[in-house]
């Protein structure tokens, strides 16, 4: 049993207190992030939908209207007036049945424009993708449109859910093995590990493209202040809660200990008065001898008045002695007396209660106790709760005191308990000086004391509690310490198998 590290609980319960609720704080934070990145990644793939649908928008309306474009396609663009409403848009080109595309565009537009006329919507050309332009052919009679677009310019500045100079999320178009980076985010956005993420095609059926956002987080980006003021008052509140717990466990062992202490005083009353009875025996025969010596003085014909004084004052003093004695033992009783009442009395818990009370004395006097509860568990003793308790105190306190003459770090006390055929043994061992050879013979006779201001009624009182629960109280020989050894036998609970005939 470890008296020096009460604190090992009191600081798990802090730990989970304080870790619970950080991590609560933790995934409250988590949460918010999770959430304002999923608001803005829905935002971007809006806007860029958007965008690309009015490409779409763009090359049906050309189509329809037919209009005659010249050979230049960028100029086409600003005659057009499209680059000043779509900055994205670079050029405009027009093919009609007998004419080939721009020499500067893409050779596979052709295709493309074979592809338009079969499915009846605008197809693009993505092999540029990685330098951010875009071809998109829509087919038409008599003439064919074809758009080139910078997707850096798609975005939508004044309405994109990200500061661009700063965002730390990574955004980027994708088709296929091509890839464009819109918004680099932060220098490690890319790199592995806990990130928040989304992918999620834009929805435009010329231009398949796949929007893709992440998010790297960081253990910075938690609420490292709100989880610190959490865990600071978690360690108040243990803290106030373990002096609160402390000062009601002194109350509790300050009133059993009151109580044990006036039961003790109520059974030395027979102790005492056996003990003390040669102390009276002697002064009421003096006030008797004293007083028939006066009367006899006073009977005779001549009285002798001064020898009848006297000894009426020898038996006045006499009496005053025999007052103070009786004084002395009405001082030791403060209780009417309690009937005892055997039950079933589990050994370690008494072992345990008895340790508790007398916690501060082993801390202080740094006693290392063990008191192993033994395998398989004991039959509960059949004894009287109060007198058990009296008994192990009186001994456990003996114990510290014998050891006081041992050096603090060497202080030792052994408790142990194991049956005895129908009885309970429990031994009680310091590694004190021992008993001395001269008084182990009448170590339990009243008033036999190796200290100045003991009564010598400790050991007499707790044989006679044992006595009176059918046990017995004994000084042993040997055990695994070099001290004092008491051995208290017990009877054992009967079991019912053993009740029934």
């Amino acid at each position: 049993m470890n008296w020096k590290r009460p604190w090992l609980g009191w600081l798990l319960a802090w730990a989970l207190a304080a870790g619970g609720g950080a991590a609560w704080l933790a995934q409250q934070r988590l949460q918010e992030l999770h959430e304002t990145f999923t608001t803005n990644a829905r935002v971007a793939h809006r806007l860029l939908s958007q965008q690309l649908a009015q490409h779409d928008a763009i090359l049906a309306t050309l189509s329809l209207l037919q209009p005659a474009l010249s050979g230049d396609a960028a100029a086409n663009a600003g005659s057009s007036g499209l680059s000043t409403l779509y900055p994205q848009v670079l050029g405009v080109a027009q093919r009609r049945n007998d004419q080939p595309w721009p020499a500067h565009w893409p050779a596979d537009l052709q295709a493309l424009e074979q592809q338009s006329a079969a499915s009846g919507h605008a197809q693009m050309d993505a092999s540029r993708l990685a330098q951010g332009k875009l071809f998109v052919v829509q087919a038409g009679q008599p003439a064919s449109y074809a758009l080139k677009l910078d997707l850096h310019a798609t975005v939508p500045a004044d309405e994109w859910p990200y500061p661009a100079s700063h965002s730390p999320v990574r955004i980027w178009l994708a088709q296929g093995a091509q890839s464009l980076v819109l918004q680099h985010g932060a220098d490690d956005a890319q790199a592995p590990g806990w990130a928040l993420s989304v992918s999620k095609t834009l929805s435009s059926p010329s231009q398949v493209l796949e929007l893709h956002e992440r998010y790297k987080l960081h253990p910075r980006l938690l609420p490292w202040p709100s989880m610190l003021v959490w865990a600071l008052a978690w360690a108040l509140a243990v803290a106030a809660l373990r002096a609160a717990w402390q000062q009601r466990a002194a109350r509790q062992r300050a009133e059993q200990l009151l109580q044990y202490g006036q039961i003790a005083r109520l059974n030395t009353l027979g102790e005492l008065a056996a003990g003390m009875a040669h102390e009276l025996n002697q002064p009421l025969t003096a006030i008797l001898s004293n007083s028939q010596a006066a009367r006899r003085l006073l009977d005779d014909a001549e009285p002798d008045v001064d020898a009848a004084r006297q000894a009426m004052q020898q038996a006045a003093e006499q009496a005053k002695r025999a007052s103070a004695v009786i004084g002395r033992l009405r001082r030791l009783v403060e209780r009417p007396d309690t009937a005892t009442q055997s039950q079933a009395v589990p050994l370690p818990q008494a072992v345990a209660d008895a340790l508790h009370l007398l916690e501060p004395e082993l801390r202080q006097r740094q006693v290392q106790c063990q008191a192993p509860v033994p395998t398989p568990p004991l039959p509960p003793a059949q004894a009287d709760p109060i007198a058990l308790q009296q008994i192990l105190h009186n001994l456990l306190l003996n114990a510290l005191q014998a050891m006081e003459q041992v050096p603090a770090a060497e202080r030792q006390l052994l408790i142990q308990h194991r049956p005895q055929g129908r009885h309970l043994l429990l031994t009680v061992q310091d590694n004190g000086p021992g008993i001395a050879p001269e008084l182990r013979e009448r170590l339990f006779t009243p008033f036999a004391t190796t200290r100045a201001q003991g009564l010598g009624l400790g050991l007499t009182l707790s044989q006679g509690l044992a006595e009176s629960m059918g046990g017995q109280l004994r000084l042993a020989d040997g055990g695994p310490l070099c001290g004092a050894c008491f051995e208290l036998q017990l009877p054992a609970m009967p079991t019912r198998a053993a009740d029934t005939p």
